[in-house]
């Protein structure tokens, strides 16, 4: 039987690299988008539904997960949607750290909360979440986006234990840096007072020798965690984000936050 994944955020990045490989592997695709009349690739394959969605509009979520399931079962759903706020908190306006939040953490559970019923009747399905090696570890000048990820990782694990009676999955994918279009769809508000520490920050992260995935490499990941049928929450992606997140379990949390103020700032 054919199955079918509902993605959010795919008109580029991950979201796009996944709706394409779930599609060659012979699933159902229905692919979400703010402005899926913008699509020039997706659309053009033709186990590819493309469907509006912004996972910032209550009301548009609820009418794109009607329309979804009208057109028939759906056994995965992948919250992939986001952004970066990338900056220091006194630089960060009050509206950016309220849509940060929207997008990433709410955005994320009301479109779970929107599928939930039907998987609960039906006892079956799956949600994988795009959180991040952010939400696992924290980084200078990102503490909104890192909030918005470690807030999903939390509110992933407790609800894991709610869907678990129903025979409901929860699963979360976190990369570490990967070659997307990221850097051009972030916000990156700066403040003269934290400059150097930016600068610095930028620097360790886009440096000669750091180890990107490719949004390619993560879709495999997402496609693993969709047939694995394993009861695994976290699946730790990216030779970076393996790395880091192995010292951090070795180190402990305090020598492993001295580690990265060491790699930072040479202190």
């Amino acid at each position: 039987m054919t199955k079918t994944i509902f993605i959010t955020g795919a008109s580029a990045g991950i979201g796009k690299a996944t709706a394409k490989l779930f599609a060659a592997k012979g699933w159902k695709v229905i692919a979400t988008m703010r402005k899926p009349e913008k699509e020039t690739e997706l659309n053009q394959l033709d186990n590819i539904t493309l469907l509006p969605l912004d996972i910032t509009n209550v009301e548009q979520i609820n009418e794109t997960t009607e329309k979804a399931l009208a057109l028939g079962d759906i056994d995965v759903v992948f919250n992939n949607a986001g952004y970066a706020v990338l900056g220091p908190l006194e630089a960060v306006t009050d509206e950016q750290m309220v849509l940060q939040m929207e997008t990433n953490f709410f955005g994320t559970v009301r479109v779970t909360k929107a599928f939930i019923p039907n998987f609960r009747a039906k006892k079956s399905g799956l949600f994988i979440n795009t959180t991040s090696s952010a939400g696992l570890m924290g980084f200078p000048v990102s503490s909104m986006y890192d909030a918005s990820k470690w807030a999903l990782e939390g509110w992933a694990e407790s609800l894991s234990f709610e869907l678990d009676q129903f025979g409901i999955g929860i699963k979360n994918i976190e990369p570490g840096m990967v070659s997307t279009d990221m850097s051009e769809r972030s916000v990156l508000p700066s403040h003269p007072a934290y400059e150097a520490l930016t600068q610095k920050f930028f620097a360790a992260i886009s440096g000669p020798d750091v180890k990107m995935s490719t949004p390619e490499e993560i879709a495999k990941v997402v496609y693993e965690a969709a047939t694995d049928e394993k009861d695994t929450l976290r699946y730790v992606c990216g030779e970076d984000a393996k790395a880091l997140y192995a010292q951090r379990l070795a180190a402990g949390d305090e020598a492993f936050r001295k580690g990265i103020k060491q790699m930072i700032l040479g202190e």
